[in-house]
């Protein structure tokens, strides 16, 4: 499970500093590098979109068991 965790935080790490570069430099990393519309670049931008919701329930089922415990 570390590795998924791992994974999706690196996903989570490119997918901010992408959209940190595009909102600050109007300048696009992952179409940079994998090119405008390509497979490649569908494919990174639906991983870091599975990589936000791993972590996006992950947080939610902690905060969901925290709040019973008490």
């Amino acid at each position: 499970m570390k590795n998924l965790e791992l994974i999706a935080f690196v996903l989570l790490l490119i997918g901010g500093i992408n959209w940190g570069l595009v909102g600050m430099f109007n300048y696009n990393l992952v179409t940079t590098l994998l090119g405008d519309g390509t497979t490649m670049t569908k494919v990174v931008y639906g991983m870091v979109g599975l990589g936000a919701l791993y972590e996006a329930v992950k947080f939610f089922r902690g905060k969901c068991s925290a709040s019973t415990d008490s």
